[in-house]
């Protein structure tokens, strides 16, 4: 019978063990897995705000970056609306300065063919002075003595003599 005491069961024992058991069960569930159920809890919950977090800051630096993007669009558009101003204006400035001394060109030949003018006519007015003196003394010359050829051809070379010193 030995053998069977050692197989058999009793039943204070299995009673005993099934306390022991529901005891320790319960001793685990609160004093170790509450704890750690809380703790991992609230490491969850840690995690879950810092993916929120994360997740926001995400959308917020996509809003950033796409307002950067607009206003160097702007930025880009404003500054070839600066150089374009700029040339058509430049072209402009060009253009009357152009005109201005293509006017003052105008102006200043006008008068340098004014005052050619007025030198011609005083050159001219001059030569008939001249001229007419000259044919004044050649008429007296002629008058006082009577010409023969000779006297004649030196005239004729005094008075070229004459008019191209007067020229």
């Amino acid at each position: 019978m030995q053998v069977q005491e050692l197989v058999g069961i009793v039943p204070w024992n299995f009673v005993a063990m099934m306390a022991n058991l529901f005891i320790q069960v319960y001793l685990l569930k609160r004093f170790l897995f509450k704890p750690v159920s809380l703790v991992l809890e609230k490491r969850r919950g840690m995690a879950d705000a810092e993916i929120t977090d994360a997740a926001r800051e995400k959308s917020r630096a996509a809003a950033i970056r796409e307002e950067y993007e607009k206003n160097m669009g702007a930025a880009k558009r404003q500054a070839s609306d600066i150089l374009e101003t700029a040339q058509k204006t430049a072209v402009h400035q060009k253009e009357e300065m152009i005109k201005d001394a293509s006017a003052q060109a105008a102006v200043l030949m006008k008068r340098a063919q004014e005052a050619a003018a007025r030198e011609k006519r005083k050159a001219m007015e001059e030569i008939k002075t001249k001229i007419a003196g000259m044919a004044v003394e050649i008429a007296e010359k002629v008058l006082e003595r009577e010409i023969r050829r000779e006297d004649h051809e030196r005239l004729i070379e005094e008075f070229i003599e004459k008019a191209g010193e007067a020229s």
